[in-house]
């Protein structure tokens, strides 16, 4: 038996946003907001708060894991077979925010998940930016 853990891969996602820091974690925090361009959820920004989202491909559980307001947030996201962990970090620019996730942990022997992140984050993030537009 080996102790080696097996290989992941990473999906990360960037974008600039002419939004501050504070209305974006709003956007990643409270539940209804997150229904409107994520899933729908029973999410809590408190470290240790068990949620789930919901889709119509399935639904996927998971913790927070370390909360830091307008700056960072991090839970992870998962099912029976994948283990990951979504980290976003909000960084203030001069015309607003770098909205970076980073969703780490996907065995490279589940091509299916990354395929299916590498696809869907993106798509989100255009959800993201709408949400936040119309939030004005």
């Amino acid at each position: 038996m080996s102790n080696v853990a097996p290989e992941t891969r990473s999906v990360v996602v960037e974008r600039r946003m002419p939004h501050p820091p504070e209305k974006i974690w709003r956007a990643l925090t409270q539940s209804a907001l997150l229904e409107e361009w994520l899933l729908k959820n029973d999410f809590e920004a408190v470290a240790g708060h068990r949620f789930r989202f919901q889709g119509n491909w399935g639904d996927v559980e998971g913790e927070v894991l370390s909360v830091e307001p307008n700056r960072m947030l991090s839970y992870s996201w998962g099912d029976q077979v994948l283990k990951s962990v979504v980290t976003w970090t909000l960084t203030p620019e001069d015309n607003g925010t770098l909205v970076r996730m980073e969703q780490t942990g996907f065995p490279t022997d589940q091509p299916r998940y990354y395929g299916g992140a590498q696809a869907g984050w993106p798509r989100f993030f255009d959800n993201l930016q709408r949400l936040l537009k119309a939030m004005e």
